[in-house]
């Protein structure tokens, strides 16, 4: 693990944009999955250095709270974990390291983390995992927020806001 300063991260995520146009998604999204398990991995470090039970053996409210102070210890910004339907977790964030309040997106814009946590998530649980940015502070909205369920619901999801639904409707709507 190294750090980097949010500066560094904003700049670095400006000129991807600049330079490679709508394909810079994509290179974030790559760069976050290719560091998601090295994530893990020191998440579970960080568990252990704390006689913590490891990560996919937490009860889930103690999973929620471990989780929000892993990640603002390491400077991505506080992040609370919530159920917010039977099959869907949200991870919201008013401070997340990787929004750019002023870049003014057209759409969610937190591409390496979308990445790093679909990987992070992956080895949380038996089932596949995958994440999905539906609100963002680099749009203008109060928080970044992050849907993480099965590919179906996020699925489901993605094609209820395509056709102008809300996520917390679409989660809602399913059975």
């Amino acid at each position: 693990m190294i750090g980097m300063s949010r500066d560094a991260l904003t700049a670095l995520r400006s000129v991807l944009f600049r330079d490679a146009g709508t394909s810079a998604a994509n290179y974030l999204y790559e760069a976050g999955y290719a560091g998601g398990g090295a994530l893990y991995d020191a998440f579970t470090r960080w568990c252990r250095t704390r006689q913590l039970p490891v990560p996919e053996a937490m009860t889930a409210p103690d999973f929620e709270k471990r989780a929000g102070e892993f990640f603002s210890e390491l400077g991505w910004g506080s992040l609370r974990v919530s159920v917010v339907h039977d099959s869907a977790l949200a991870l919201d964030s008013s401070n997340w390291a990787e929004a750019d309040p002023a870049s003014a997106m057209q759409y969610p814009g937190c591409y390496l983390t979308t990445g790093m946590l679909t990987q992070f998530f992956a080895r949380v649980g038996s089932d596949p995992l995958t994440v999905m940015e539906v609100e963002c502070r680099s749009m203008g909205a109060e928080r970044c927020r992050f849907i993480v369920a099965s590919p179906e619901t996020i699925q489901h999801v993605y094609d209820a806001m395509i056709a102008g639904v809300g996520h917390d409707a679409a989660l809602q709507g399913m059975a």
